[in-house]
Formats: C-alpha cells, sequence, structure tokens
C-alpha cells in the first residue's frame, strides 16, 4: 500500500470530467503511475514465477493495446461535428476481433481408443492422436493446480488423464481413481438438463419431428387468410353468405388466432397406455397453466456471451430469484444445432429458470415453442423483441417485431396456444429515440396471452448512449395492470432499485450492473451498500472458474473456454469502484472510473481496463496462458458514457 500511496503525491490537483466518478482525491492518480505500480508490483510478487513460464511477457505480446480514453461531445456545434469521427471510432463491438477456437491450444490430444479402456483404434496406423499415454504424459502441459474441482465435487474426474489437474485423481501407473463415497452420493442426480438428445437431434434434422399443437394453430392462419380474401369478392361473399356454414375448419377464427382450434372432437395425437385422461383430449385453459409469481422478485436480464450458465450460478449465489438463458435462435433451434440447444441448459440451482427465443415468423416460432414445451424443462418462456443489432432487427426480428403488430400478435397467440408454461415478453421503449411505441403495445399484449412484460427503457436507436427512461417506465407499468411489468435500465445500487420499485413496476429486471457487480442482488436484498474486497471478489471469480471447469471441461480446451467467458466478464467488471474509494456513493452506471490506486495491489490490478492485466487476473486461477493464446474483448471497455 506504501507502493500505491506513493502514485498520490498531487492530492487535490485532480479536475473531475464530465461522466467521470467522484473518487477521494487521494487514492486518484495518474496513467502512467497506475500501470507503473501494476507492472512493477506483478513483476516482484508474481513475475518470477511469471517469467520462468514466459507468461507475463507472452500476455503482453498477445493482448491489444488499452483503448483510449472517452472523449466526450463538446455542447457547440462545431464541437458536435468535430467529435463525431471520434465518437463513432470508440463505440460499439470489436466485430473484426480474433476468432480462435479452443482446440487450437490443444496440440495433440489423446486417443479416444486408449481412453475408453484400451479399445481398438479403428484408424490404426493413420490415428493422428497419441496412443502411448507415457509419451503423451511428457507433452502434456504442466497441471494448473495440485486439487481437481470436479474430482473433489463428484468423485470422478471424467477427464482422466485429459484433466489439467490429473495429479489429483491419478496412479503412478497412470490410472484413474475415484471416491466411491461421493460417486455414490451423487449417483442418480443429473446437475444439468435440457441437453439435446442424439435421438431427437437426428430427427430434427431429418424433419421427422410432428408439430400437432402449431399445424392446428398455423391451419387457423391459412383459414382466415383464404376467409379474408374471399370477403375481397363480392360474389364470392354473397355465395359464402347465401352456402351457411358448411365446415368448422373454415370459420373456426373471426380473425388471426382470436378463437383457436378446439381439440376435443378430435383423436389423441399419441396412442396411449391405459385410460385417457382429460390433459389427453382437451387443451389447457390459461388459468389451469402452470402459474409463476413473479412479482417483487430479481430478474438477471438474458445476457448473450456473458450470461452463461456458469455466470448464472454465480448469481444464484449472491442471490437472483429468476434466471434465463442466453437469446436463441428459433431456427437454429429447430435444425437441432447442437450450439443453440447449449443455450436452454438449465443448472439444478435455478429453481426459477426461463429460456429466450428470437424469430420473426408465426410458423417457426410457434413450433420452437412447441418443441422447448415438449422436450425441455423451464419455467416461462420468453420472446424477444428488444434486441438492437442489425443482424436481427434487419430480417424483422428482435426490435422489428414492435413495428409488425400483426405478426407479433400471430407469434404470441400461437406460442401461448402450443405453451403449458407463461409466455413473456421483453421489449424496448421503440425503434426511433423520439418515438415511444411501447405504450401502444402493452395494452394489445394483455389481450394476445402475455403473462409478463419487461420494458428496457430505451429505444433501439439509443442503445446505451442516453440514461434509461424510468418516467415512461412507470407509464408503462400503470397500462400493463393487472399483468405484471418488469423494469430494466441503469441499475447499479440498492438505491436504484428501491427507485425503481418506487415507479410501481413488479420487479426489476438486472443486466449490465450485474455484470459490474454480481453482488448487486445481495444489496438489495440486504439494503446496504457492500464494500466487497479483492479477495472477495477473487473468491467470485474462483466460482466462476469451478462452474466453468464442471460446465466446459477440465481438459485445455475446457480451460481456455472458461477463461474466454471470464475475460469476456471481466472487461465489464473492472468498471466497478470499491464503494471505500468513492467521494459520493453509490457510483452510477454512466460514470467511468479515472485512474485510481486501490487499497491493495489486487484492487488496483482489478480497476486496470487494460485486457493484458486481466489475462493477468485469469492466470491466477487458471494458470499461464498458452504460447498462441490471443484475446480481444466483445464489448469494447469504454464504450459506455
Amino acid at each position: 500500500m506504501e507502493k500505491a500511496a506513493e502514485g498520490n503525491t498531487e492530492k487535490g490537483t485532480h479536475v473531475a470530467v464530465k461522466g467521470e466518478a467522484a473518487l477521494r482525491p487521494e487514492f486518484i492518480t495518474t496513467k502512467e503511475k497506475f500501470h507503473g505500480f501494476v507492472d512493477s508490483e506483478w513483476q516482484g510478487s508474481k513475475g518470477e514465477k511469471a517469467r520462468d513460464n514466459g507468461t507475463a511477457e507472452e500476455a503482453k505480446a498477445t493482448c491489444v493495446e488499452e483503448p483510449e480514453v472517452k472523449k466526450f461531445k463538446p455542447d457547440t456545434e462545431e464541437g458536435n461535428k468535430a467529435g463525431k469521427p471520434d465518437s463513432k471510432r470508440l463505440r460499439g463491438q470489436n466485430k473484426s476481433r480474433p476468432h480462435k477456437k479452443p482446440t487450437t491450444y490443444d496440440e495433440k490430444r489423446l486417443c479416444l481408443s486408449v481412453i475408453q479402456e484400451n479399445r481398438e483404434c479403428p484408424f490404426g496406423d493413420k490415428c493422428y492422436f497419441y496412443h502411448d499415454i507415457a509419451e503423451y504424459m511428457a507433452s502434456k502441459p504442466a497441471d494448473i493446480g495440485e486439487s481437481c474441482y470436479l474430482y473433489d465435487t463428484f468423485g470422478k474426474c471424467p477427464f482422466g488423464l485429459c484433466c489439467r489437474f490429473a495429479k489429483a485423481h491419478t496412479t503412478p501407473d497412470f490410472k484413474t481413481m475415484e471416491n466411491t463415497d461421493l460417486v455414490k452420493a451423487r449417483e442418480g442426480k443429473i446437475p444439468v438438463k435440457n441437453s439435446l438428445s442424439k435421438d431427437l437431434q437426428y430427427r430434427l434434422r431429418k424433419h421427422s419431428v410432428a408439430f400437432e399443437k402449431s399445424a392446428e394453430y398455423l391451419k387457423t392462419l391459412s383459414n382466415n387468410r383464404d376467409k379474408k380474401e374471399q370477403q375481397g369478392n363480392g360474389e364470392a361473399r354473397a355465395a359464402q353468405v347465401s352456402a351457411g356454414p358448411t365446415g368448422g375448419e373454415q370459420h373456426a377464427s373471426t380473425e388471426a388466432g382470436t378463437q383457436l382450434p378446439s381439440s376435443t372432437d378430435k383423436q389423441p395425437p399419441v396412442k396411449t397406455v391405459g385410460p385417457l385422461t382429460d390433459a389427453d383430449v382437451i387443451k389447457l385453459r390459461p388459468c389451469e397453466k402452470k402459474q409463476v409469481d413473479f412479482r417483487d422478485k430479481l430478474y438477471l436480464a438474458p445476457l448473450t456471451t456473458c450470461g452463461n450458465l456458469p455466470f448464472r450460478r454465480v448469481c444464484k449465489r449472491l442471490g437472483v430469484d429468476i434466471t434465463c438463458g442466453e437469446m436463441a435462435m428459433c431456427t437454429n433451434l429447430l435444425q437441432g444445432q447442437q450450439s443453440e440447444w447449449a443455450l436452454l441448459k438449465r443448472h439444478e440451482s435455478e429453481d426459477l429458470f426461463g429460456v429466450q427465443v428470437e424469430g420473426c415468423f408465426p410458423d417457426t416460432m410457434t413450433r420452437c415453442a412447441e418443441l422447448i414445451n415438449n422436450n425441455t424443462e423451464v419455467d416461462f418462456v420468453d420472446i424477444n423483441s428488444g434486441c438492437p443489432i442489425d443482424l436481427v432487427y434487419k430480417k424483422g426480428g428482435g426490435c422489428g417485431l414492435m413495428t409488425r403488430t400483426r405478426k407479433f400478435e400471430q407469434i404470441i397467440k400461437g406460442m401461448d396456444y402450443v405453451l403449458d408454461v407463461p409466455l413473456t415478453v421483453k421489449i424496448r421503449t421503440g425503434v426511433q429515440e423520439k418515438s415511444n411505441m411501447a405504450h401502444k403495445l402493452i395494452p394489445e399484449m394483455k389481450n394476445w396471452g402475455v403473462s409478463m412484460i419487461t420494458l428496457h427503457g430505451r429505444s433501439r436507436e439509443q442503445r446505451y448512449t442516453k440514461l434509461a427512461d424510468w418516467d415512461y417506465i412507470t407509464t408503462c407499468s400503470k397500462l400493463a395492470g393487472p399483468i405484471p411489468l418488469f423494469g430494466n435500465g441503469d441499475i447499479l445500487s440498492y438505491e436504484d432499485a428501491m427507485k425503481a420499485k418506487e415507479t410501481g413496476v413488479a420487479g426489476i429486471m438486472i443486466a449490465r450492473g450485474a455484470l459490474i457487480k454480481p453482488w448487486i442482488f445481495t444489496e438489495i436484498k440486504e439494503s446496504r451498500h457492500w464494500d466487497i474486497s479483492s479477495g472477495e471478489r477473487l473468491d467470485i471469480l474462483r466460482d466462476f472458474s469451478n462452474f466453468g471447469l464442471e460446465h466446459w471441461g477440465s481438459d485445455t480446451r475446457g480451460v481456455e473456454k472458461t477463461r474466454t467467458f471470464m475475460l469476456e466478464w471481466l472487461s465489464f467488471m473492472c468498471r466497478y469502484i470499491p464503494v471505500g474509494l468513492l467521494e459520493r456513493v453509490p457510483q452510477k452506471i454512466n460514470e467511468r472510473p479515472p485512474y485510481y490506486m486501490g487499497r491493495n495491489y489486487l484492487e488496483s490490478l482489478m480497476a486496470s481496463q487494460n485486457v493484458g492485466d486481466w489475462v493477468r487476473i485469469s492466470e491466477m486461477l487458471l494458470g499461464p496462458v498458452p504460447k498462441n493464446f490471443n484475446f480481444l474483448p466483445k464489448h469494447k471497455a469504454n464504450s459506455y458514457k
């Protein structure tokens, strides 16, 4: 801490900048002194070990330079014109970032025939992988630690000799050990559900999955379309009136989806064993569907990339009530893509869990809902009609659905018809910044079958450049009743949450706030500011690394995948400013931290917005990075105001 104090000799000289958090003067420093302190301390305390492995220099060589300090637009018109290129360059995502698969970090693996009790290799001499265990162990990267989390938790490590903690469960003659007591205790338990089975994947790819309920609903849409065409023709309309009703299907609905088909007069779609029950032949009424109490709960937003299963487990430990999987594309789910189905996985600790799907057509969205309903265990299904990215919006999905109300209505009614669980919707205020439209949609959505609405207080055009409009959220929450409406936007402390609850919303959704400080859920529930120590923050990251090794694997591929997601998370977490360093509590989400020294070395390291320092933090938990390691965050570290 003495060295930290040396960097703060110029007390009181720091001039506050617009959009910069107010820190106590004794902690504020300059960019040069900050990086000088972090680099010297790393090389002094941990650099000896790092230098032996060549990791410190490699980390600097393989990481990009720190982004420039955010430049705010001057108030003058000339300044605005001059500031446009800079603001455009500093905003958005690193779209050209390097994409390296985890397989590139593992040069040569052990053959599956050796792992599976020395069965004969079908490739013979042409096999590329190792067959000699001793040769493989000699070429394998050094172990990361002395104990294996998977072995200690489950009694057996499924990765055996390939595990990067193999010494903990490997005998001198290269046999994998088991803890029989732990194995028996965990027997029959399935910690992760909603995995895609090979049989279902095969049937999806062969288009042999039946969608009976979806077909019924889509048939009514087709009949309604035909009926409208007939009504447009005077002669056909007169003929229809004179002929009278001839079939139930022809006039099963007067408007698209308003009167859904009944299955009481049809045979059950599947053969049953034993007596028929009401559920076999009668569709559940809305009041008989599974009910979920959403009110007064904390909801972790479905976060693309960072909202993975290990991160959600961390948030569950810290007090979140509702979790939701990352946004999944309905067409990819219907095609049986393994990577998309991975977004639906649910851990046993997630007691109130939903999945979010994105699509722009009634047929694919309805079939996708039926597929999820029949093959997964979820408490609700959410429609993403707030995604602002061009890839989704330009094809009519995400925010595009808000401007296509006819299609939006058909999608909601169709999904509600085939689902046995509540259907929720996430929307924005609108598409254009000065043209709000959520207040027009919400009263209509109540009649379409939605069980809960989440409103993000910004338009698509705004992205994250302006504060969320909570006054507008208040107006919409009154229109939504009795359906619960959750508010979302700019919540980073329990004070922000209290103000949000005063608007009358049924609950709060937290997105970036959970990435910057996942302990925000604990703060809200305990109504306090938590001056969390750097050691406690490292313990949270350690939990994430353990959960990541359990989810993605403890071999080299799994370790590097865990590291990549941890680094993505650290690109947000570095924005947190410890409560004890602030002159004014709490920190606002649109305030960026100046360069400051922490109360110890680790706190200073965690304050760095340099990718190389994030890599150093990951090396404390997951060992040295591979020689060819390269990382650039998806979101720029200073892409917020």
